[in-house]
């Protein structure tokens, strides 16, 4: 009878076959490539001045290929917006690729919706709604386990995942991978939206009828009027006196109303708020916050005195010499004198 004990030795196996003849071994080798198994085997012998080796056998090593595709809905979003992402792992290969499992690094800020998650597989023309054996969350990482796809099967999943406040510092990009696949990608630009450091300023030039300060539903606007800010942009109401500015940078912004926009007005006088009796307004900008910068202008006295100096009695004054009423004034029939001219 023969006895077969078998040794290992990383990717050499060794066969000792007994019994045999006296001093003759007989080894085995196998070497596993990325797609194939070569195998040799060799005999020694205490009466052989050389070992006798055997031909090369190879075996080609048949694997699942797989080829995972990523994508999105959008190509930019903002804090509180929503992104659907879809995953295609198609079976490419010759052979059923079990235990399906793909991995999604999801970037800092956007994080996975479970309830938002659907799955389906595709044969051909054919597509037929399925059931992940899970979906789980560590993280930012997100795993999907399904069984198996046979070749030519593609299984798609969507899911969806919210965009929070943190984004704005992350890279928007994504990856996904199945062990056995291709790495893929999606990247979406991240817009600060109204968490950038830039804010809005909103106001009204109108006239002030009661001198509250504040615009009443009888009250028009001023259309046409001026705001110069401290940077240099020069804003113009619209028919019904409103404006608005954005991209301001934050922190303290100036803005002054020129009187020379609205002929005939003035700024209204405040008895509530002092500091709104200038034609200048000082406001602050927080980051992504909204002010406001109002103006109240009422109409221009009709009856203000001029000035002294531009009196009509005064300037129409005539330079007279006619003095003859004048105690003092000489007689013009008299002779310097004073006596009776000849």
């Amino acid at each position: 009878m023969l006895l077969f004990f078998l040794r290992r030795l990383g990717c050499n196996t060794k066969w000792v076959v007994s019994p045999l003849a006296v001093g003759f071994a007989f080894s085995m080798a196998s070497l596993v490539t990325a797609t194939d198994i070569i195998n040799t085997a060799s005999g020694t012998a205490n009466n052989l001045e050389v070992p006798v080796n055997s031909n090369q056998t190879v075996a080609n090593v048949v694997r699942p290929r797989l080829e995972l595709v990523k994508s999105g809905d959008r190509a930019a979003a903002e804090p509180g917006d929503t992104i659907i992402y879809r995953l295609t792992l198609k079976n490419t290969g010759e052979i059923t690729a079990n235990n399906i499992l793909i991995t999604d690094i999801l970037p800092l800020g956007i994080n996975y919706v479970s309830t938002l998650t659907q799955a389906s597989v595709t044969t051909g023309t054919s597509t037929i709604p399925t059931s992940l054996t899970g979906a789980v969350r560590s993280g930012q990482n997100v795993s999907f386990n399904f069984p198996s796809l046979a070749p030519g099967e593609a299984l798609n999943v969507v899911y969806g995942a919210v965009i929070t406040p943190d984004a704005v510092r992350g890279s928007g990009r994504n990856l996904a991978q199945e062990s056995r696949s291709n790495t893929a990608t999606h990247l979406v630009r991240i817009r600060p939206g109204i968490l950038s450091d830039c804010g809005t300023i909103i106001g009204r030039v109108f006239i002030d009828k009661n001198g509250d300060g504040e615009q009443q539903p009888e009250e028009e606007g001023m259309p046409n009027a001026v705001i110069f800010m401290d940077d240099g942009n020069r804003i113009t109401t619209d028919e019904k006196g409103l404006f608005s500015l954005g991209g301001v940078i934050s922190g303290d912004r100036t803005g002054v109303l020129d009187l020379t926009s609205v002929p005939g007005y003035e700024i209204a006088e405040n008895t509530r708020f002092i500091e709104r009796n200038s034609q200048s307004r000082l406001v602050r900008v927080a980051p992504g916050g909204l002010v406001r910068m109002n103006f109240a202008i009422t109409p221009l006295p009709e009856d203000t005195p001029p000035s002294p100096s531009s009196s009509p009695d005064a300037s129409a004054q005539p330079n007279s010499t006619d003095t003859t009423d004048s105690p003092n004034s000489p007689n013009p029939s008299s002779s310097p004198s004073g006596l009776p001219r000849e």
